[in-house]
């Protein structure tokens, strides 16, 4: 069988939420089939990293899809072509674009629709391409994937989709992430907090992760903190302004705010693994895997009692409103003055996170893309 991958994320050091899942499925699919042959279509000359075997060819399209009008180019026109060209059986695409313009029988991965509920969280052009796209490929595509009960519920009642078209396939956590030694967490407290404990936000920033929330939160907490606790904030700002800058010019104690960028997932595993807890109050997820590599961390976690993170954390988290500073300052006061309570968390982890894996993700991609073959036939 020919299997073309929209692989036009897979690109080294810039991996993201849905650039991972894109990465650590595909390249499990690639060894694991070895009777298939796959295309990968880049919208760029490929790092030679991302050719994941000797069944995968690589093709590289034009133009490199970063904005609507050359998203639409390159799914409309190249992508289809290419679908054309090479005899394409059957099309799988990780990032939730496709072409409606084929017969080939498409695989659609669409993680969340954050974008259908809420403005501001994205460049308005960006909102407005996938609110107009995003409708048309969940009914084109032959089935969909997506990454939480949640998410398949919302895609289908959003968009009027039989959730029977719908699969879930969720997420996994990196390898890096496992517990560390204790000097292993001195080590990196020393290199990145000055030896002070800290908690840990994990996320591109974005309005919908609720970043001016926690740093609200944080500011309040420092009030009665004893033990100099900093927050370290590791995330590419794609997204400052308004509540958020607000937020942070306006902190008493913003000297114990460490903005660190976007950090690889090698030292990230340190970070997360060296942290008091984990915050993670966003306001919409249809995953949320920072949760999971924190439970493969063995690091305690706050996060948000909202769309999909109650069933990724199950009852191995401390959940909050997102919108409530108050509740996100007690959950952090809870988390550093009672040593059980962490304790039970932790514990709590290590039973959740056996529901995730990128093994077990790659095995349902690989169910899903097969019923998408068989019902096109």
């Amino acid at each position: 069988m020919r299997i073309a991958v929209n692989t036009r994320l897979l690109l080294p050091s810039k991996l993201d939420g849905i650039g991972w899942f894109s990465y650590e499925t595909v390249r499990r699919l690639v060894a694991d089939h070895p009777e298939h042959q796959f295309y990968f279509l880049f919208d760029r000359k490929p790092d030679p990293s991302m050719v994941f075997g000797k069944n995968v060819v690589p093709v590289v399209l034009c133009p490199q899809a970063r904005h609507p009008l050359l998203w639409w180019l390159f799914f409309e026109v190249s992508v289809k072509q290419a679908l054309k060209r090479y005899k394409i059986d059957l099309f799988l695409s990780p990032d939730g674009f496709m072409t409606l313009d084929t017969e080939v029988p498409t695989l659609d991965v669409i993680h969340d629709i954050n974008f259908a509920h809420s403005k501001g969280n994205m460049r308005l052009s960006h909102q407005m391409y996938m609110s107009r796209f995003f409708p048309k490929y969940a009914k084109k595509a032959t089935r969909i994937a997506t990454v939480s009960p949640f998410s398949r519920q919302d895609i289908a009642e959003t968009y009027h989709i039989d959730p029977g078209k719908i699969d879930v396939v969720y997420n996994g956590a990196h390898e890096y992430y496992h517990p560390l030694t204790a000097d292993e967490q001195a080590e990196t407290r020393k290199r990145y907090s000055g030896g002070k404990p800290y908690f840990l936000f994990v996320s591109t920033i974005l309005r919908r992760k609720n970043l001016a929330n926690l740093l609200l939160a944080f500011d309040r907490y420092k009030e009665s903190d004893t033990e100099g606790h900093k927050l370290v904030v590791a995330g590419a700002r794609v997204w400052w302004a308004d509540e958020l800058k607000e937020a942070y010019d306006g902190m008493k104690h913003r000297g114990d705010v460490i903005m660190l960028g976007r950090v690889d997932a090698e030292p990230l595993s340190k970070l997360m693994g060296s942290a008091t807890a984990l915050v993670y109050p966003s306001f919409f997820e249809g995953f949320g895997i920072p949760i999971v590599e924190a439970f493969n961390a063995e690091t305690a976690v706050i996060t948000s009692n909202t769309t999909s993170m109650p069933e990724v954390a199950g009852d191995a988290a401390l959940l909050v409103n997102p919108a409530s500073v108050d509740e996100i300052v007690t959950a952090m006061r809870k988390v550093t003055s009672d040593n059980e309570l962490r304790g039970r968390l932790i514990a709590a982890g290590r039973r959740q996170r056996e529901l995730f894996s990128w093994e077990k993700s790659a095995q349902l991609l690989w169910l899903s893309l097969m019923k998408t073959y068989d019902e096109s036939r």
